[in-house]
């Protein structure tokens, strides 16, 4: 195997083969996994036709896939950090590619979202190990500001590109074929990772089994609730029920981390606020922006008629802004605050989807376009200083959890947006005739909701984040320093 080149304190000024094809394996394989949430939206309308199915269904098809991620992320990332973070990504991205072919061949709504819940398995897997294997394979400080780059640049631009991609393989082909492509590229993806350094975590956790169920059913419940309170009510009893086991289970998860010898998610990482502030952040870029793009898009589609690839070319401009500010944010990190730069990306964010609040039942799609744009700007800049922070603000050795976290809320907040939002427009779906004017109506309702969250996220960055870094420097993350047993386990005992 060709190894990445691993520098002890030097700077590079260029990248070597190995870190060329690590970073292009982990950009193509997070290219994928978010694709796979945003290039469902453009052809939610034409499963629609194909299965009659109705809007709880085909929330099913974006939550099914990223609650599975959510939950298993953090218990990926302690296995990876334990047997190899390469290992973990290998069988992933197996996973995530067997997956795919079972959500092409779909003859159900069920089968389809079985298939999704696999996909976010394995995509769980990559999530878990991607951040890891950038650290590992990048250890300088420039050189992982510019791969931070590329990475946040892949999150950004796939969501925005994902519409107008899942818009023309739909019009051009069959919404089948938004899952056929992955396949290929998952193939490609397996040979890549022949470059790839294996690495591991010197102080590995063992498995959380109570924190591991307590999670699943404490998310899962909470996204359930709000699917079922857009269609039964918020005053029902069954609605009432779900959200209130939802609570218990979170209740019970809080008291397994704070107990168990080796939490899956160690509270005591949160006591930084720096650390704490970045989760919440970005669980509110996710539970704003990139939820709402759901509705955004049957909004185009189902009410204004426009094509697959017309709604999808409404997010192009936005695509663009997105690649052009998340390279330049690397010129950024380490100039300006961490916390500047994330408060005017979650303001920006907030203000284009204020703009966006001028859809009309009988408006032009294209009047959204200064919206995304401007929202856009806002994510480019947020998703390099982000992945640098969260780095940062912990040792290298930790990679593979402090990875997996992030990924926690980022997934977390992209699905209990999608069924909080859900719930502020009407049990029937405009893709199966119910009322255009209601639909927008709900529409400016969740898009005022995600202005309001993405405001929140800003006031927290101002004030829990003013001390935040985005950059460590080289000494201390090409060497971590040998411990032994009784300063693992002390560590150990600090982070439960």
């Amino acid at each position: 195997m060709t190894g990445t080149g691993v520098h002890s304190g030097a700077e590079t000024s260029k990248f070597t083969v190995g870190q060329r094809i690590t970073l292009a394996v982990v950009c193509v394989a997070t290219a994928m996994l978010m694709l796979d949430i945003a290039i469902v939206n453009t052809a939610i309308p034409a499963i629609t036709r194909e299965f009659d199915a109705g809007m709880g269904a085909l929330k099913w098809v974006i939550d099914g896939y990223t609650l599975a991620l959510a939950t298993v992320v953090l218990s990926a990332g302690a296995w990876a950090d334990r047997v190899g973070r390469r290992y973990v990504f290998i069988i992933g991205a197996i996973i995530f590619t067997v997956a795919s072919v079972i959500c092409a061949a779909a003859e159900t709504m069920v089968m389809l979202n079985a298939a999704r819940v696999a996909q976010g398995l394995g995509a769980a897997l990559l999530f878990a190990t991607s951040l890891a294997l950038l650290s590992h394979a990048f250890p300088g400080s420039a050189e992982r500001t510019k791969s931070l780059a590329a990475y946040g640049a892949t999150i950004g631009a796939s969501f925005a590109i994902g519409p107008l991609l899942g818009g023309a393989l739909t019009e051009l082909l069959d919404w089948r074929a938004i899952f056929q492509i992955n396949i290929p590229v998952g193939v490609l993806m397996l040979v890549g990772t022949r470059w790839v350094d294996e690495s591991r975590s010197s102080a590995p956790r063992r498995n959380d089994y109570w924190g591991q169920v307590t999670a699943t059913v404490s998310l899962g419940v909470l996204t359930y609730g709000f699917i079922e309170a857009n269609a039964r009510g918020w005053s029902d009893g069954r609605t009432v029920a779900v959200f209130a086991l939802a609570v218990a289970a979170l209740l019970a998860f809080l008291v397994a981390e704070s107990v168990v010898a080796e939490p899956m998610l160690p509270l005591g990482m949160f006591t930084g606020a720096s650390f704490a502030g970045a989760q919440m952040v970005t669980f509110a870029i996710s539970a704003s922006m990139f939820a709402c793009f759901v509705y955004v898009t049957i909004y185009l589609q189902g009410v204004l008629g426009m094509s697959a690839i017309k709604a999808g070319l409404v997010y192009l401009p936005g695509t663009l802004a997105m690649f052009m500010v998340a390279g330049l944010t690397s010129q950024l990190i380490g100039r300006i605050r961490p916390w500047i730069l994330l408060s005017l990306a979650m303001l920006a964010v907030a203000a284009g989807l204020l703009w966006m609040t001028v859809a009309e039942p009988d408006s032009s799609g294209w009047v959204l376009v200064p919206g995304f744009v401007v929202a856009s700007i806002g994510a480019g800049l947020f998703n390099p200083v982000i992945s640098g922070v969260v780095l940062a603000e912990n040792r290298r050795d930790d990679a593979g959890l402090v990875a997996g976290i992030n990924d926690v809320f980022r997934q977390a907040g992209i699905a209990l947006g999608v069924a909080a939002l859900g719930a502020l427009f009407p049990a029937q779906s405009v893709l199966q005739g119910g009322s255009p004017t209601a639909y927008v109506d709900g529409l400016r309702a969740a898009l005022w909701t995600s202005c309001i969250i993405a405001v929140c996220g800003a006031l927290v960055v101002v004030v829990a984040m003013r001390s935040a870094r985005a950059t460590t420097d080289d000494g201390a993350l090409a060497a971590p320093p040998v411990r032994t047993v009784a300063e693992t386990r002390t560590s150990l005992v600090r982070r439960g």
